[in-house]
């Protein structure tokens, strides 16, 4: 009797690991799923309406405040018999004019540093976003793509369970094995429903976080590999600064400066000028007027200063924050490329030792029980270990692909 009807040999583990879905309508690619998350995220389309409105704002940004119409009567009179008439004292005036507020001209220009810094941030916002959904969509493809594995690694071996429950059949048919054989082998096939119970309750969950990104497309088999991910361990720890979520701080602090500037500004005088045509009584002449106002910042100590103080603060906070987010990305990256090493090296060890091993022993539990030296429950103990390997193998490549699109999203820099 051929041994291949109760595993197949360990060199073909690697295909078993590869296969993926056949589709039936359509399979869903790695790339096409980033596509559609970017495509459809609400995330996106709501950081994008916040670029477009700091982009509109920004054309204002540091312009002269609109002119005023004056309009009013001076010295109308309010007693004897010239009350309340406009053309019986010669004094009465009706008056007409235009006021222009002018800002001083570091204040605007603060404004302005202020806008630029708002759309900067805005679109640095925008990427990080961006990268996020990305980064989401990628762990949610893997978690079904793996567990897919897991599910046609499993259609494999309950075919195998049901070729060996038959030659358990066959054996006791010719005398041979115990009676007790027939009750381990469809044990050994209710423990299988139940991980695939499991598997099945896993791989919907998947699926439905993965419609979170994608949609209904969710539903269909994935196909084609991740595609593959090497870090560079020095240029991730060199570059750690561009990432996007550090890289922003620099945005936030040219803002804080912009309004530091600002509150400096307020130190000098704004001022207005005001121009009125005066109309009087038909026997009087008209006149004009010329004003002009200033604002009088002599109160710095209690009014203006504590202001500059507080926005210098600010930036103070915005540093330390900066610094505080660089602390977490790297020991973010440490612990992320001391787990990948592992999982490579773990990976490594049981395609190089656990399955040759595991695959010997279901040879020679198998030759043994043929000849009457071992008991099925040998062989089904040495098959066991062999899937329970089998499928830590999925588990670990998983993982490792899992830290490696952790460690892609750390690798991103801010885009010029």
């Amino acid at each position: 009797m051929s041994k291949s009807w109760i595993t197949p040999r360990w060199p073909l583990v690697p295909a078993i690991l590869l296969a993926t879905w056949a589709p039936v309508c359509h399979a869903l690619t790695y790339q096409e799923a980033l596509d559609i998350a970017e495509s459809r995220a609400s995330e996106l389309k709501a950081r994008q309406n916040t670029v477009s409105a700091a982009q509109a704002a920004r054309i204002s940004a540091g312009e002269l405040p609109d002119p005023k119409l004056v309009m009013g009567v001076d010295n109308l009179p309010v007693q004897g018999s010239e009350a309340w008439s406009t053309t019986r004292d010669f004094m009465t005036m009706q008056r007409v004019g235009v006021m222009q507020e002018v800002t001083n001209g570091d204040k605007r220009e603060a404004v302005r540093q202020l806008a630029d810094t708002k759309v900067a941030r805005a679109d640095a916002e925008l990427g990080i976003e961006r990268l996020s959904v990305k980064r989401q969509t990628r762990l949610a493809w893997l978690k079904v793509y793996f567990l897919q594995q897991q599910q046609a690694l499993l259609d494999q071996i309950e075919a195998e369970n049901h070729m060996l429950s038959t030659a358990v059949t066959a054996r006791l048919a010719a005398g041979q094995g115990k009676g007790s054989d027939s009750l381990q082998s469809r044990q050994e096939s209710i423990a299988l429903e139940d991980r695939r119970d499991d598997l099945e309750r896993d791989l919907s969950k998947a699926r439905a976080d993965l419609a979170r990104w994608v949609g209904a497309i969710a539903t269909e088999p994935l196909t084609g590999p991740p595609p593959a991910y090497t870090p560079n361990p020095e240029h991730l720890r060199h570059n750690l600064d561009r990432h996007p979520d550090i890289a922003i701080f620099g945005i936030q602090e040219d803002s804080g400066r912009a309004e530091v500037n600002l509150a400096k500004a307020a130190k000098k005088s704004d001022w207005a000028v005001e121009l009125d045509y005066e109309h009087r009584a038909p026997l009087f002449g008209d006149m004009i007027s010329v004003q002009f106002t200033f604002d009088l910042p002599i109160f710095a100590k209690t009014r203006q200063n504590p202001q500059i103080a507080a926005r210098e603060q600010e930036l103070e906070r915005v540093s330390a924050e900066r610094e505080s987010m660089v602390r977490d990305h790297m020991a973010q990256l440490e612990a992320l490329l001391a787990e990948q090493t592992a999982l490579v090296r773990q990976i490594d060890r049981i395609d190089q030792d656990w399955l040759p091993l595991g695959q010997q022993k279901v040879d020679l539990t198998l030759a043994e029980y043929r000849s009457g030296q071992e008991p099925l429950t040998s062989v089904l103990d040495a098959r066991k270990f062999l899937i329970d390997t089998r499928m830590k193998r999925i588990d670990l490549a998983a993982r490792r692909a899992a830290i490696e699109t952790e460690l892609s999203y750390l690798s991103e820099e801010m885009q010029p």
